[in-house]
């Protein structure tokens, strides 16, 4: 398992990189297979004064699922990995639990494909100045094939809102579909149709 420790605004000292290494070493115990290992530690200034610490860790699965925890504390950056890995552990649980009822586990994205996921995105360059100021990034973005459940569960891994992926179930159109997540905790496919 492979551990990478970035930070922002915040010098990444060996006492803190050690005991950010102890609080993961022991995730492979409870999630074998591990390949990948990220963390971001961040310092957060605020116009109040007291700055805000910022962990996030995200785990790369051998067989391709993405795990995501972020925390933020007002406060010492040890208190927000302590809470970042107890999340982990929370995430983590609900992963196997879900492999474990459908007896297989779903996720086969390649690390090139998860690599793109991750990949920072450019900020677009555009000559109108009004496009400027709206559209502040574009982003390029690798599909999957899954099914809308396992669109739904990866999406709910990594805590976003909406997740794009190509459905080959319906061989009448393009199979790119968006599943969202409604304010009222429900679903919903977005099936792109050109008029």
């Amino acid at each position: 398992m492979e551990i990478h420790i970035q930070g922002r605004n915040l010098k990444i000292h060996p006492t803190l990189e050690d005991y950010t290494r102890k609080k993961l070493s022991k995730l492979d115990r409870y999630l074998p297979n591990i390949r990948e290992v990220r963390v971001e530690l961040e310092r957060e200034h605020t116009r109040r004064g007291e700055d805000l610490a910022v962990a996030q860790i995200t785990i790369y699965h051998a067989r391709g699922a993405i795990l995501r925890a972020q925390e933020t504390v007002a406060g010492e950056i040890e208190a927000a990995i302590n809470m970042a890995v107890d999340k982990m552990y929370r995430q983590i649980q609900r992963f196997k639990g879900k492999r474990e009822r459908k007896g297989r586990e779903r996720f086969v994205a390649s690390l090139e494909e998860m690599d793109a996921a991750e990949a920072i995105p450019e900020v677009a360059e555009t000559p109108d100045e009004y496009l400027d100021a709206i559209i502040v990034r574009r982003k390029q973005v690798s599909v999957s094939t899954m099914t809308e459940l396992e669109a739904i569960e990866q999406m709910e891994l990594l805590g976003h809102t909406f997740f794009i992926f190509h459905d080959s179930s319906n061989g009448s159109d393009n199979g790119l579909r968006v599943v969202y997540k409604r304010h009222d905790g429900t679903y919903g496919v977005l099936q792109p149709t050109i008029e």
